[in-house]
């Protein structure tokens, strides 16, 4: 289940706030998560359980974490059908998935951690 959420949504700290400051997350995207008023928040659930989760402002992706990555992968092809996605710098941890969903993929930039992502190679 994918649920769209922002950060004044009835329980979004309920379900969100493990995230905030989690040195997991921040180990494994090597970026920190925070809970910006802008952001609208796409969080998938496995059995009730939150486990992967996009922000998205304007059409720009800010924030992408995991536990696995066929969770992101149905997550970010909800996302990519839901907004008009802009060029956005990301987390290079998933860039398997990003490249897996048809994303063109640009690691040339001046972050070794980030990638920037942008629309559909097909289209």
């Amino acid at each position: 289940m994918i649920v769209k959420l922002n950060n004044k949504s009835k329980n979004f700290y309920n379900i969100m706030g493990k995230f905030f400051g989690s040195r997991i997350v921040e180990n494994k995207t090597n970026d920190r998560i925070y809970d910006d008023n802008k952001k609208t928040w796409y969080v998938f659930f496995d059995k009730n359980i939150p486990v992967a989760f996009i922000s998205v402002v304007s059409d720009v992706i800010k924030n992408v974490y995991s536990v696995n990555d066929k969770c992101l992968y149905e997550l970010l092809k909800y996302v990519i059908k839901d907004i008009n996605l802009k060029e956005s710098i990301v987390t290079k941890a998933y860039s398997d998935v990003y490249i897996d969903c048809g994303l063109n993929v640009n690691s040339n930039i001046l972050y070794k951690n980030f990638v920037k992502i942008s629309g559909d190679k097909n289209g």
